[in-house]
């Protein structure tokens, strides 16, 4: 829903969390029961005894908030619709055998349903799409067919992607 969930602000020692800012108290609090509660607690006492620490936190969590939420609008909320082509490549030991390969890319949220059609109706394959991230928050895949075509059939892969009001559609047709 975009709300920002957790800030979280805690000082380190040896990979072990010492002391921890309570947005709720807005205090910093020993976060250690072990051998290190009593030197957290000091730390602890020692940070809320200089209101600028205290400060600091809190402007740190509100930047996170506010951040947050005005990146999470532009990443994760965004949508990217897809492109799509079709690349055919004739089979040499069959006449008029074609694998019809169609290609989607550059969109975003990853949800993506591809579907051949065949003169207008649904056409099963066995190729199963896989998902694939390009490293710039969009994704790609590709869905092949095996086909044989005659004179006036229609090859249609089809697109249905939650950026789109209607199915993104490409035809490729024999002749």
């Amino acid at each position: 829903n975009g709300s920002v969930l957790d800030f979280d602000f805690t000082l380190v020692f040896n990979k072990n969390p010492l002391v921890c800012y309570d947005p709720d108290t807005q205090s910093f609090v020993p976060c250690d029961w072990g051998l290190l509660h009593g030197v957290a607690g000091l730390v602890a006492a020692g940070l809320n005894s200089e209101s600028v620490w205290v400060q600091r936190a809190e402007a740190r969590r509100r930047a996170c908030h506010d951040l947050a939420t005005q990146f999470w609008a532009s990443t994760a909320l965004r949508r990217t619709p897809p492109q799509i082509r079709i690349v055919p490549v004739p089979l040499p030991n069959a006449p008029h055998a074609v694998r019809l390969t169609c290609h989607v890319w550059g969109f975003y949220p990853p949800a993506v349903t591809v579907l051949w059609l065949h003169n207008g109706a649904v056409v099963t394959t066995e190729d199963t799409a896989k998902l694939l991230p390009n490293g710039d928050w969009t994704y790609q895949t590709q869905v092949t067919l095996t086909a044989t075509a005659e004179v006036g059939d229609t090859f249609t892969c089809s697109v249905q992607h939650p950026s789109l009001n209607q199915p993104l559609q490409e035809d490729w047709g024999e002749g």
